[in-house]
């Protein structure tokens, strides 16, 4: 069995690594939204003729007319969405006669704005769905295990992890330009699910190894449950890794940085689990013991 609870300060100092960085970034510069969030425009066009272009080339195309693209998504019907930058009328003529150049005949199927307005709907909405599920979660810990300190450390824990996904987005923002869409709340709403997933597995052993009236000191029986827990996360967790990893590598622009936001908070939901709530739930119960 080992101590896990003698290197609770080294779990600490892990998590800062990330967070101290990323939440300065995230304070004094932000995220850096997409077009779902700040409005733009989206142009969907087919090009009529055998050989499509590929996404690569219709971007680099309409780049050289100094507009930036959002993305560029192939449709099942062989069209291209794009998504762009708030266009003028002028710049939108611009593109149409470039790709007619460069591909022959365009035919657009649909070119229309899109308003910030959705974005701030959107972020309102999450932000009261990811408010109703903490307190909804933590009144349900508390409840199943009859001690709200379980549910605190597990809301915590959940917290720790979406701010790891936002430090990282905001890290990634900054030095390299990517930015978050409507996918990044997405894959921050099932992060929050993931998280409390392995924690309540931790805490149930925890409480049955306090059932069975051992003599052994509340470090022993955190020290055991996490011994007894360890291989079946790992096990679980690495199923669901290596087929994010696959997406994020192999599966396309379109659902990369999803795939990676879902990654990351896979692994800082595996890691928060035995090494922040627990030992939280354990530094509290020696602070009221004292």
């Amino acid at each position: 069995m080992l101590n896990f609870m003698r290197y609770r300060l080294l779990y600490l100092f892990i998590s800062s690594l990330i967070l101290v960085p990323g939440l300065f970034i995230l304070v004094t510069k932000g995220l850096k939204p997409s077009i779902d969030f700040t409005g733009g425009a989206l142009l969907e066009i087919k090009v009529e003729k055998d050989q499509q272009p590929t996404t690569d080339e219709v971007k680099k195309i309409i780049e050289d007319q100094k507009i930036e693209v959002g993305s560029i998504q192939p449709t099942s019907q062989g069209s291209l969405v794009i998504r762009l930058k708030p266009l003028e009328q002028s710049q939108h003529e611009k593109i149409s006669v470039e790709l007619t150049k460069q591909f022959g005949t365009i035919n657009e199927i649909r070119f229309e704005s899109i308003g910030p307005t959705l974005g701030k709907e959107l972020l309102q909405k999450t932000f009261i769905v990811s408010l109703i599920a903490i307190v909804i979660i933590l009144s349900y810990v508390a409840w199943a295990f009859k001690n709200i300190r379980y549910g605190v450390s597990a809301i915590i824990a959940l917290i720790h992890d979406l701010l790891v996904v936002v430090s990282a987005f905001a890290l990634l923002g900054y030095f390299k330009g990517i930015e978050v869409d409507s996918l990044f709340v997405t894959a921050i709403l099932t992060t929050m699910s993931f998280s409390v997933h392995d924690t309540i597995v931790v805490f149930d052993r925890i409480r049955e190894h306090q059932k069975q009236g051992k003599e052994l000191t509340f470090e022993h029986q955190v020290n055991i449950a996490l011994t007894e827990t360890m291989g079946r996360s790992l096990n679980n967790s690495l199923t669901i890794i290596f087929m994010l990893l696959a997406l994020f590598l192999i599966g396309g622009d379109t659902i990369k940085w999803f795939s990676f936001a879902l990654l990351v908070g896979t692994i800082s939901g595996t890691y928060s689990s035995p090494f922040v709530a627990t030992p939280i739930l354990y530094v509290w119960y020696e602070l009221r013991k004292k």
